[in-house]
């Protein structure tokens, strides 16, 4: 099975990726909606180096599934501007029981904030950016770099 791997300014539809998910086998279906959280920000632009989160992303997936005995994984990154409140990434995972559904979505969002290249810059309240701190190093061209 190979997993679903999406990167999108649009916003994303959960319920087709649930549906997705429950293919024969299936015990237990997680599902992780990460939003934009209101920590004195308007919004946060979001920008990665495309063709490698992708690979990254779905090399994290297949792993998933490997090591957890994962049926089905779908994982999706939104880019461009997002407000308080909007998607940011979202994983659905499926397995035939709820312990390998829910330990594989987290070993994945936890590798995915690690290591894959996308970046995100807060627009601050009263006015100002910052780059958040994160995978920012994960590759020599991310923001700020000279690269």
């Amino acid at each position: 099975m190979e997993p679903y791997i999406g990167i999108q300014s649009g916003d994303v539809e959960i319920e087709a990726l649930v549906r997705a998910a429950k293919v024969p086998g299936t015990g237990a279906v997680v599902v992780f909606d990460g939003v934009v959280r209101d920590d004195g920000i308007d919004r946060m632009d979001l920008e990665t180096y495309e063709s490698v989160a992708r690979e990254l992303m779905a090399e994290i997936a297949r792993k998933g599934i490997a090591r957890f005995n994962l049926l089905s994984v779908a994982i999706v990154h939104r880019i461009g501007a997002l407000d308080v409140g909007e998607n940011i990434m979202i994983v659905v995972v499926s397995a035939g029981h709820r312990k390998e559904a829910f330990e594989g979505a987290v070993a994945m969002i936890d590798e995915l904030k690690a290591n894959v290249p996308i970046w995100k810059k807060e627009h601050l309240r009263g006015g100002g950016t910052v780059w958040v701190e994160g995978n920012a190093e994960a590759l020599p061209w991310g923001p700020g770099s000279s690269g």
